[in-house]
């Protein structure tokens, strides 16, 4: 059983950054993939990026360009460095994990608030 948990979040004006952490219990070097999810009020979870385990990396269209997920299997933590940050992109950021076999994990989500 892998727990991750992220931290990062908080509240940042229109343009401004942040960058998530996430910390897994155990390696991510066996992750077959890691990735960001955001859910916003009112709206279904929807995927930011991912990262696999060879370094691909895939993003959503909203976020291409401003936002970067990274990994560090040596700290078994993945980051998302968020730039030029919109009202749009308030949400739960979540991140995520999964092992071929397969099993997933979830970690329990940080508010990033944008607003001025």
């Amino acid at each position: 059983q892998v727990q991750l948990v992220e931290s990062g979040g908080g509240l940042v004006q229109p343009g401004g950054s942040l960058r998530l952490s996430c910390t897994a219990s155990g390696s991510i070097s066996s992750m077959y993939v890691m990735a960001w999810y955001r859910q916003a009020p009112g709206k279904e979870r929807e995927l930011v990026a991912r990262i696999f385990g060879g370094g691909n990396t895939n993003y959503a269209d909203p976020v291409k360009d401003r936002f970067t997920i990274s990994r560090d299997n040596a700290k078994n933590t993945v980051y998302l460095q968020m730039n030029s940050l919109k009202p749009e992109d308030t949400a739960v950021y979540y991140c995520y994990a999964l092992q071929l076999g397969p099993r997933d994990y979830w970690g329990q989500g940080t508010q990033v608030s944008v607003s001025s």
